[in-house]
């Protein structure tokens, strides 16, 4: 099982830095989890097939195209998986513009690692159409690279868009720490051979093993977590 840092127990002695910090946007650094959600359903219930826990795995923390073919997969639908998509995003895209809220401690963790002057990318799955609005709200100067679904041949859970943001960095990814709240993201950071900080933003399990790391909130996190996580031997 991964290790599971307890609130109240989270390391504070120093700590050498990581090289760099890889961000995952939804859900991690913003609430926005819940309005792919949201989006999602909405589709799923006009296709016939209102959404259940069962979905969550082909929903949460996926790409568009994914979760638009999943959709065209089990409603039946007519439609194409392109129409989906396209449907999907707009969807999405409109709830982002009208509601983005960062999620708790992301911000003072961007700032105290400007601070402590460690590079942060951005790491995302989501259109950069999306990326973008995201930006625009809580500010582009926290990081030096950002990533979108379209930047890379494969998104997640594939290690393309990790790997891709460290090599703009100049960095090894094993040198690196990245924050996710999906097993899907967890599985592109550690397959890309990142220490992994994994802060869930719903109850779906996590994957086990590897430079995994739980936590329960940014809120938590210090660079002396960041640092222990980073100087963890890879495996």
């Amino acid at each position: 099982m991964p290790e599971a840092v307890p609130s109240d127990t989270v390391p504070s002695a120093a700590a050498p830095l990581p090289a760099a910090v890889l961000f995952d946007m939804d859900g991690t650094l913003v609430d926005t989890e819940q309005l792919w959600w949201k989006a999602a359903a909405e589709l799923a219930e006009e296709l016939g097939h209102p959404l259940t826990d069962r979905d969550a795995p082909e929903v949460l923390g996926q790409a568009v195209e994914h979760t638009a073919a999943h959709l065209h997969r089990v409603s039946g639908t007519s439609r194409p998986e392109a129409e989906l998509a396209a449907v999907l995003g707009e969807s999405f895209a409109a709830k982002v513009a009208a509601e983005t809220v960062p999620r708790p401690g992301a911000l003072d963790l961007l700032a105290a690692l400007r601070e402590a002057r460690v590079p942060t990318a951005l790491v995302s799955a989501s259109p950069r159409l999306v990326v973008d609005l995201v930006l625009s709200s809580i500010g582009r100067d926290w990081f030096a690279v950002t990533m979108a679904a379209e930047d890379t041949p494969r998104t997640k859970p594939a290690p393309d868009p990790y790997l891709a943001a460290a090599e703009r960095l100049g960095l090894d990814p094993a040198t690196c720490v990245a924050v996710e709240d999906t097993p899907t993201g967890v599985a592109s950071a550690a397959a890309a051979g990142c220490a992994v900080l994994a802060v869930p933003s719903t109850a779906v399990p996590m994957p086990d093993g590897g430079r995994i790391t739980l936590l329960d909130s940014l809120e938590r996190a210090d660079l002396a977590l960041l640092g222990k996580l980073s100087a963890a031997p890879a495996v």
